[in-house]
């Protein structure tokens, strides 16, 4: 995943973004560097007065050709023309939402403008933060190959991002930050889950999941295949198979584990899929935690009792390990 020449200041893409108001612009004439296998930047809109908030579009090959997004926020001495390099989080997005979730249902925004690094949300979909399995053929959607083969290198090569990075995510942007830390071990200084599932193979979970993504309009069986005969690819993505990938890497895991509501949430019946759903992730957390426990890998899990799968939670959660994951970085505050 290592990308080469991610040290290129591309001054004509400079000019141009130091010139965009708010339309969207096509990337046409300006040189941004493709990732490896392709993927370019097609076009990039300023959508904060204070030029601190920019979506781009990228054509991807590992999604089809599908256009997609990612919103950056930047800091406040960001520069395309910089000699400097700066730390980056990659914040991943729970399913039925989209690339805008956190910047909506947050004030990341506000946040993040406090220390000196790159925040990138890409688009993940419904898409399970896996190159989908496809009866074992492969083949689209690539999401792994999106998020790490794509998108870390556009950042890199056109933002000044450095390789200095975190991956944070709620549900299961939550669960796909972890994967990707462990599967790519030591890439990823700091790793941090808000309410994922962190044990995708505990008896009654993979039902679950078939039943929650067959919901989605999708064939569960395409993502990661049937979790009988093609157990060993889930594995290969599972959190808790995959944990001794995270030696070396800060760990941050939360959830709610009673099925009751907590600080915040709604008050609504207990039969409510937020508070099954995050009793189901509490208990996976839990077989994770006791997973590191036996590896001897440090880490914070705030398993908190109470709570529901939403954003209260969710809110709470990020600020909280916000500075912790700053720190990892050095990332200064402003």
């Amino acid at each position: 995943m290592r990308a080469k020449g991610m040290s290129a200041v591309v001054l004509t893409a400079a000019v141009a973004l130091s010139s965009v108001v708010g339309a969207p612009a096509s990337a046409k004439g300006v040189k941004f560097k493709k990732a490896p296998d392709g993927a370019r930047i097609t076009a990039y809109k300023w959508v904060s007065k204070n030029k601190r908030q920019l979506d781009v579009t990228v054509k991807s090959p590992a999604l089809g050709g599908q256009s997609v997004k990612v919103r950056l926020l930047l800091p406040r001495k960001w520069s395309m023309k910089s000699k400097r390099t700066w730390p980056i989080v990659y914040l991943y997005h729970g399913g039925h939402d989209n690339y805008t979730s956190w910047a909506r249902n947050t004030d990341v925004e506000t946040v993040a403008s406090k220390y000196d690094a790159i925040v990138a949300m890409p688009e993940g979909a419904n898409g399970s933060y896996t190159d989908w399995f496809n009866g074992g053929k492969g083949g689209t959607p690539k999401w792994e190959s999106w998020h790490i083969r794509e998108v870390i290198p556009l950042m890199q090569l056109n933002f000044r991002a450095s390789k200095v990075r975190a991956a944070i995510g709620n549900s299961s942007g939550g669960q796909g930050a972890i994967t990707y830390a462990a599967r790519y071990s030591r890439q990823f200084k700091y790793a941090a889950s808000l309410s994922g599932l962190l044990h995708i193979l505990k008896p009654g979970v993979p039902t679950m999941l078939q039943y929650v993504n067959s919901g989605n309009g999708q064939d569960a069986n395409a993502i990661w295949g049937d979790p009988v005969f093609d157990r060993g690819n889930w594995k290969l993505h599972n959190p808790y198979d995959l944990a001794a990938g995270l030696k070396g890497t800060k760990i941050f895991f939360s959830s709610g584990t009673t099925g009751r509501p907590g600080p915040g949430d709604p008050n609504v019946d207990p039969w409510d899929i937020g508070l099954i759903s995050e009793a189901i992730t509490g208990g996976t957390d839990q077989d994770f935690h006791k997973r590191l426990k036996q590896l001897k890998i440090p880490h914070i899990a705030h398993l908190y009792g109470d709570g529901r799968h939403n954003w209260p939670a969710w809110r709470r959660e990020y600020k909280f390990v916000w500075p912790r994951m700053m720190a990892a970085l050095h990332a200064r505050k402003y």
